[in-house]
C-alpha cells in the first residue's frame, strides 16, 4: 500500500505530535476511531485501509499531511474545519511545494504538482488519488527517499491492485506489487553486497515493511506471501550487521528486524510450514533478549506460545505464554496481557485441563475490559472482542465442548471488522467445523458456504484445512438439505472429489 510515513523535510528533528487530531479522537480507542473513518468513507465513496497503527502515526505526527483520499474523509467527518484545523501541515510546506490552487481535491488525471520553482515534480507523488495505479516508485535521484512526503498508507490507491494481483497471480505478485517501491533490497544478491552504515530512511522503509506485510495478511492471508516476505527478512538483517549511523536508528532497525522475523514467521506458521516459524521466532527472541527489548520479547514468546497449541505441544505453549505475561507486566497494556492469557488458556484446553483453562480465560476477559491504552503494541490492531472470542471458541472446541464453540465462533465471526477478511474466513470456517461436530449439519452447510464465498479473497492454509475438515465430517449427512450443495461447491471448488 502507499506508504503513511511523511518526511518533515528538516533531517534531524523528531516528529512533532498531532494534539489536536488527538484531541478529536476523544475517549475513542484508535481501532475504534479507524473505524469511524472508514465508516465515513464509506458514505462518501471513499475506499480508505485506515486502522489503527494509521491513526497512531497520525497522531505521532509521522504523517503530517493526509493523500486526498484521506483529506476528504477527515473533512466530511468534521464539516467546517481545515486540514490545518486537524492538525496537519499544509502541503505547500511538505518540501517546500507550493499549494494547490482552487480545488483542494483535483480530479484524476490533473496536472503531477510542481516544486517551488515552477518545475515538474519528478516523482508525480502529489498528483490526486488514482484507484487504478500502481504504487509509484521513488522520484530518480532519491535512493534513500523511497515514500514521497504526501503519500499515505491508503487503501484508495492501491487496494483495487492488490485485490486483482491477489486474484490473478498469486500471493508472490501481490508482495511484489506491495513491497517493491520500498528502499530495502528484495533479492538475496542484495543482502550480500557490500553493506553500508543504515540511517533513519532505511529504518523507515523496515517497518513500513512490516506495516505492508502485516496488512495483506490480515486482507488475503498468507497462501504465497510468506516466500516473497522472506526477501527483505535477509536485506533487513543485512542492515542490522552492517550498523547504524546512530544509536537511535540502531535500535529501530533492531526492533523492526524482529517484528519482520515474527511476520515472516507468521506467514510460514499460518501456511502450516511449523519448521520455519519455529526458526524465525526464536531469531525474533534472540534479537529482544541481546538488545533488552522486552515488547519484542513478549511477542515472540506470544507467537511461540500459538505456534506450540498449533503443532501439538501444549505444555510448551503454556509455558511460553507464561513467560510472555512475565515480560509483558512491565509493558502497560493490559490488552497484551489478555492476549496472552488467552494464548495460555489455548495451552490448557490442548492438555484438557478445563479448570485451568477457564481460569485463564476469565482472567483474559477482565483484561480485555480494562479498555485500549497507548501502551498497546501497534501489532496487536487485530485483538479486539471479535478476536477474543474466536480465541475462546477454540478453547471450548479443543475441549469437545461443540455448542459453546460454536457459540463463540458465531460471535466471533458477527463482530469482526469487514477490513480483516482472513479472520472472519478463519471464523467462520471454526463455526462450520463446530456445528457438524455439533451434530447440526444443515447450519455446518450454510457456514462453510460463506466460507467459500470468502475464499475469493483469502488464501490461507488454515482456512482450507478447516473447512476441508468440515466437509469430511458433512460427508455421510450428504443427503441432508443444504449439505449437498454445499458438498458439491467444495468439490468443484477444490477438484476433490469425496470431499477428500
Amino acid at each position: 500500500m502507499v506508504s503513511s510515513t511523511v518526511t518533515s523535510g528538516r533531517p534531524g528533528r523528531p516528529p512533532q505530535p498531532n494534539l489536536a487530531f488527538r484531541r478529536l479522537r476523544g475517549q475513542r480507542s484508535p481501532a475504534e476511531f479507524a473505524a469511524a473513518v472508514r465508516r465515513a468513507a464509506r458514505e462518501i465513496g471513499e475506499r480508505v485501509g485506515c486502522d489503527a497503527r494509521y491513526i497512531g502515526r497520525v497522531e505521532s505526527g509521522e504523517i503530517r499531511c493526509p493523500n486526498y483520499a484521506y483529506e476528504r474523509v477527515f473533512l466530511h467527518m468534521f464539516p467546517g474545519r481545515t486540514l490545518t484545523d486537524l492538525g496537519f501541515a499544509p502541503r505547500s510546506s511538505v518540501r517546500g511545494r507550493r499549494a494547490r490552487t482552487g480545488d483542494a481535491s483535483p480530479p484524476p488525471g490533473a496536472a503531477a504538482a510542481r516544486t517551488g520553482d515552477g518545475a515538474q515534480d519528478p516523482c508525480g507523488a502529489c498528483a490526486p488519488p488514482r484507484p487504478y495505479d500502481s504504487p509509484r516508485p521513488p522520484g530518480p535521484g532519491r535512493p534513500d527517499h523511497p515514500r514521497h512526503p504526501c503519500d499515505t498508507y491508503d487503501d484508495h490507491e492501491e487496494g483495487d491492485v492488490l485485490r486483482r494481483a491477489f486474484m490473478t497471480g498469486g500471493g508472490t505478485t501481490v508482495a511484489a506489487v506491495s513491497l517493491g517501491p520500498l528502499g530495502l533490497a528484495l533479492d538475496a544478491a542484495a543482502a550480500q553486497r557490500p553493506a553500508r552504515r543504515a540511517g533513519a530512511s532505511d529504518a523507515g522503509a523496515l517497518e513500513e515493511t512490516v506495516r505492508r506485510i502485516r496488512l495483506l495478511d490480515d486482507r488475503h492471508g498468507a497462501g504465497g506471501l510468506q516466500r516473497r516476505a522472506a526477501a527483505p527478512l535477509r536485506a533487513a538483517y543485512a542492515l542490522l550487521e552492517a550498523g547504524a549511523t546512530r544509536q537511535a536508528t540502531a535500535d529501530r532497525l533492531a526492533a523492526s528486524t524482529g517484528e519482520l522475523a515474527l511476520s515472516v514467521g507468521w506467514l510460514a506458521h499460518d501456511s502450516g510450514r511449523f519448521p520455519d516459524a519455529r526458526s524465525h521466532y526464536a531469531e525474533a527472541l534472540a534479537t529482544a533478549r541481546t538488545t533488552g527489548d522486552a515488547a519484542l520479547e513478549a511477542h515472540a514468546f506470544c507467537n511461540t506460545a500459538f505456534l506450540a497449541r498449533d503443532a501439538g505441544r501444549p505444555r510448551e505453549a503454556v509455558r511460553a505464554a507464561q513467560a510472555a505475561q512475565h515480560v509483558a507486566r512491565s509493558l502497560g497494556s493490559a490488552r497484551l496481557l489478555s492476549l496472552l492469557a488467552l494464548r495460555e488458556a489455548g495451552g490448557w484446553a490442548g492438555l484438557g485441563d478445563r479448570a485451568a483453562c477457564a481460569q485463564a480465560l476469565a482472567r483474559a476477559r477482565a483484561l480485555h475490559e480494562r479498555g485500549p491504552c497507548d501502551a498497546d503494541p501497534e501489532w496487536m490492531s487485530f485483538y479486539g472482542d471479535a478476536e477474543l472470542e474466536g480465541l475462546e471458541a477454540q478453547c471450548w472446541s479443543a475441549l469437545g465442548e461443540w455448542a459453546r464453540a460454536a457459540r463463540h465462533a458465531e460471535r466471533a465471526a458477527g463482530l469482526q471488522d469487514p477490513h480483516f477478511t482472513r479472520n472472519t474466513a478463519l471464523y467462520t470456517a471454526e463455526l462450520a467445523g463446530d456445528l457438524a461436530r455439533d451434530g447440526r449439519p444443515d447450519e455446518a452447510a450454510a457456514a462453510g458456504t460463506r466460507v467459500l464465498g470468502l475464499l475469493e479473497q483469502v488464501r490461507s492454509s488454515r482456512v482450507h484445512a478447516l473447512l476441508a475438515g468440515t466437509a469430511r465430517l458433512l460427508l455421510p449427512r450428504r443427503r441432508t438439505p443444504g449439505v449437498a450443495a454445499f458438498l458439491d461447491r467444495y468439490e468443484a471448488g477444490t477438484g476433490v472429489r469425496g470431499a477428500g
